[in-house]
């Protein structure tokens, strides 16, 4: 038995400059849910997690809005998040049609088959959309 049987991915935490915006990306454009938010006036912060499913079953993500901080420099370590589509095309119409910058659309990978597009949330983070089989 290994050492980290019943381990899980649990969320991924990203900072946000307007907490308000992002929770409208990943909610209305994206689809998700907010399952949770919780200000934290102590630290100045609001934490929100947003997802397709319940925190308990599956990986979802916690946006963390700093209120002294309206932006912040992308770092070169962070690569991006990844979301199966059914739809690539019509998801990546929608998207632009609402505004989305759509760096890389929709095609196969470089060196591969897989239909992959890139979209960019309101701070500049990168979602791959990866067309589902």
């Amino acid at each position: 038995m290994s050492e980290t049987t019943g381990w899980r991915l649990l969320h991924t935490m990203i900072r946000v400059g307007s907490l308000e915006r992002s929770l409208d990306f990943y909610t209305r454009l994206l689809g998700m849910r907010l399952l949770r938010r919780r200000d934290y006036p102590e630290g100045r912060f609001t934490l929100a997690f947003v997802g397709y499913g319940d925190e308990s079953e599956t990986a979802v993500i916690e946006l963390t809005h700093n209120w002294d901080s309206d932006h912040y420099e992308l770092g070169t370590g962070f690569g991006h998040l990844a979301l199966a589509v059914p739809d690539i095309e019509a998801a990546c119409a929608r998207l632009a049609a609402e505004g989305v910058k759509i760096p890389r659309p929709p095609g196969p990978m470089k060196h591969g088959s897989t239909v992959i597009a890139f979209v960019e949330d309101p701070d500049g983070y990168r979602i791959e959309l990866i067309a589902a089989r």
